[in-house]
């Protein structure tokens, strides 16, 4: 579990539970999934001794199941938010003695690595006034990326000793706006994704379109096929959730304090940028999708004219056959007298007809290029 301080001048470790509210700026609780179910009692406590508020049941099961699907939920006091991130390795049940932070050994998965990254685990996020509690998975990559941006940036003006305007500009001004960066680099994952499965996809067609491919690997195209789903599912759901949040937004009354109409004004814009960003994703995986199935067709389009090819070659050496094959069984019936049977050179007669007509007919067929191979094969 890690806890912070953060106002506008910058962003301060502690380490223990707040017992009291804070002077200026808000708190920010960040623990695992595993750690939260095990110190409920005290981070109930910590919630009700800065805020005076608690979770209530159903959300505390919700911040500890980890299947929830993205969603926003809200009551009078707080807000609510589960977000879906992207995992690379797949939660397990912490072991015994384990520290938290460690993230569990990885479950080996089949198909091509860059499928074995589209699987998920939930981040929930509670919102107060003045304390944001986040619940992470077992590797809190997510967290621990934050938490080293905010420790990293200087909060204060070394020579006067107070925050600095640019710096403090840094620093996000209220949970919601905490909560939506966070968001905001796990919808970015999600977006450097996209180009890894782009390369994997672009590959296949490749392969896919070569019509002397002896192999191809279906399985591995259909577990694409499968995980563009899921990752479509996953995206819809984080989108439904972040318009949510954007709806309830509206129906915030207006601060009086220019101030506070630009903090809002800010949250609307983070939220706006977090939703478009979803939406790229969304229409990136559909166009993956319909790329993947119009390779298929493709796929099998070229062989099904590969075939119509070998077809119209094994018909015209046929067509080039059948008289040759009938001159033979004229001269071989068992009649006592045949033309050129009893004669010297009937023999060669019958194999200069023979090769006169093969030769005419291969001519033939290979000017109206039914011979001729079609391009690519």
């Amino acid at each position: 579990m890690r806890i912070f301080h953060i106002h506008a001048g910058g962003a301060i470790e502690l380490n223990a539970l707040p017992s009291q509210p804070p002077s200026q700026g808000f708190f920010w609780v960040a623990c695992t999934r595993t750690a939260f179910g095990e110190q409920l009692g005290q981070i109930q406590a910590s919630l009700q001794a800065t805020t005076g508020l608690q979770l209530v049941d159903l959300h505390v099961s919700d911040l500890l199941n980890a299947q929830l699907p993205s969603h926003y939920d809200y009551t009078s006091q707080y807000d609510l938010l589960v977000f879906r991130r992207l995992a690379t390795m797949q939660p397990q049940a912490a072991e015994p003695g384990r520290k938290e932070g460690k993230a569990a050994a990885p479950v080996r998965q089949s198909g091509p690595p860059v499928l074995r990254r589209i699987d998920t685990s939930p981040v929930g996020f509670a919102m107060f006034d003045q304390l944001l509690l986040s619940v992470h998975p077992t590797d809190c990559a997510v967290r621990d990326a934050y938490a080293a941006r905010l420790l990293a940036a200087a909060p204060t003006d070394p020579r006067e000793g107070r925050a600095s305007p640019a710096l403090g500009a840094r620093q996000p001004s209220s949970t919601a706006d905490l909560m939506l960066r966070v968001v905001n680099m796990i919808v970015d994952a999600y977006l450097d994704l996209r180009r890894e499965l782009t390369r994997q996809l672009d590959h296949w067609q490749t392969e896919l379109l070569k019509p002397r491919a002896r192999y191809v690997n279906w399985s591995s195209l259909l577990e694409a096929r499968l995980s563009l789903h899921q990752l479509d599912d996953i995206c819809e759901d984080q989108r439904t959730a972040v318009q949510h949040w954007i709806d309830e937004l509206d129906t915030w009354a207006m601060p009086e304090s220019s101030t506070g109409q630009r903090d809002l004004d800010l949250l609307k814009v983070r939220s706006r940028d977090v939703l478009e960003h979803i939406e790229r994703v969304v229409h990136h995986v559909r166009r993956l999708e319909q790329s993947t199935e119009t390779a298929v067709q493709m796929h099998f389009s070229v062989q099904s004219n590969r075939t119509n090819d070998i077809m119209r070659t094994l018909t015209a050496l046929t067509a080039v056959f059948l008289p040759l094959n009938l001159i033979a069984g004229i001269f071989g019936m068992n009649f006592e007298f045949v033309p050129l049977v009893h004669k010297q050179d009937g023999f060669w007669w019958a194999m200069g007809s023979m090769i006169t007509i093969a030769v005419g007919l291969v001519s033939l067929f290979w000017r109206k290029r039914y011979l001729a191979r079609t391009g690519g094969q």
